[in-house]
């Protein structure tokens, strides 16, 4: 008779779950959803009835949350990307933001702002893309060539963003009436959701499509881990850098585009407000490092509509608009403290201690 002890796996399923990148923002979202289940079950409540315009369309919480978080998951895509390859963020999104939303305006009401539209829509929306791509390759070259802290280097279009924006237009604040135009931003006849949602899911798939098939993803990365080993192993740092900066402007022109379109009109200091701390935020409970390296594109997007199921939940609960960033604040703190490699050790070496035990060894 021989005794051998069983080997039991390395780690339990609930310490394998704890540990996926993912876990983050799905129990941040389940959080949420069971906190107003219990609150208040008609939150989840979707109607179909018709619009302003006399259109029949789906409209709730959750609409809006896909709705509103449309342009926030745009731009956690291009923040992802410059967070895993320069170690740093653009905090200067909510002001290109402006920048690209003032060129689309300039040049579909004309040089003396009409109020009908002057311009091809799709040139007004190219130029707005290229408009914030530039504003993203200069950000980049002062990351990448004069080796600036990110933040810093963006700080610089933080400042002065919104006023080149009201210079783009002469300081007026021109108004299109254009049904066309407003649909990208609302609903186009016919189809009940907004095109929002649409805008964000082709986003979503062209990322998708760019990390499948091109090495972006990875080179990012490695960039990000350690630049010197990149550099050694044939990867140019510097122009993979604003590569990603590149993208995360063309995101911008996207963003502002919709953000415009909304309204079909723009108020340079209150557009896209703060918006760059949320864009900032998906990225971390995306459960990405803010120091660069690896990263998950489907938990920043997750985590968008976690920030914004959040705003929706807090505006439920009539918590005024001013009184949001300290809130938000609370959710910042105890994600980076449940983030810290010491409490996740712990929280890991607790679920191993609630595993089932096994006996010692097997009679034969």
């Amino acid at each position: 008779m021989t005794a051998r002890p069983n080997t039991a796996p390395n780690s339990s399923l609930l310490s394998r779950i704890v540990r996926h990148q993912l876990f983050i923002p799905i129990a941040a979202l389940l959080f949420l959803a069971i906190f107003n289940l219990i609150k208040d079950p008609s939150f989840f409540k979707i109607a179909f009835n018709k619009n302003s315009d006399g259109h029949r369309v789906f409209s709730g919480n959750l609409i809006s949350i896909l709705d509103n978080g449309s342009e926030l998951a745009i731009l956690a895509i291009g923040m992802t990307l410059v967070t895993a390859a320069s170690k740093g963020q653009d905090i200067s999104v909510g002001a290109t933001i402006a920048i690209s939303g003032s060129v689309v305006m300039r040049v579909l009401c004309g040089s003396d702002l009409h109020q009908t539209a002057q311009a091809p829509i799709i040139v007004a929306f190219l130029a707005g893309c290229l408009a914030a791509m530039a504003c993203g390759a200069f950000n980049g070259a002062l990351v990448a060539v004069f080796k600036i802290q990110p933040m810093v280097a963006t700080l610089i279009l933080f400042t002065a963003g919104r006023n080149i924006a009201s210079w783009v237009n002469g300081g007026e604040l021109p108004v299109l009436k254009d049904d066309h135009f407003s649909y990208f931003g609302t609903f186009i006849p016919g189809i009940p959701l907004p095109t929002p949602i649409f805008i964000a899911a082709l986003c979503c798939v062209l990322a998708w499509l760019l990390l499948k098939f091109t090495n972006l993803g990875l080179y990012s990365q490695a960039v990000g881990i350690n630049e010197k080993t990149a550099k050694l192993n044939g990867l140019n740092p510097a122009a993979i850098k604003i590569l990603t900066y590149v993208i995360l402007g063309f995101c911008v022109g996207v963003a502002g585009f919709i953000k415009v379109s909304r309204f079909s009109t723009i108020n340079y200091s209150v557009i896209a407000k703060d918006i760059e701390m949320d864009a900032i935020l998906a990225v971390a409970l995306g459960g990405n490092a803010l120091s660069g390296g690896k990263f998950c594109m489907a938990g920043s997007v997750i985590g968008a509509y976690v920030i914004q199921f959040l705003t929706t939940t807090l505006y439920a609960m009539e918590v005024k608009a001013a009184a949001l960033p300290a809130y938000k604040a609370v959710v910042v703190i105890a994600l980076v403290v449940f983030s810290a490699p010491v409490v996740r050790e712990k929280i890991s070496l607790a679920a191993k201690k609630l595993r089932p035990q096994k006996s010692a060894e097997n009679r034969v």
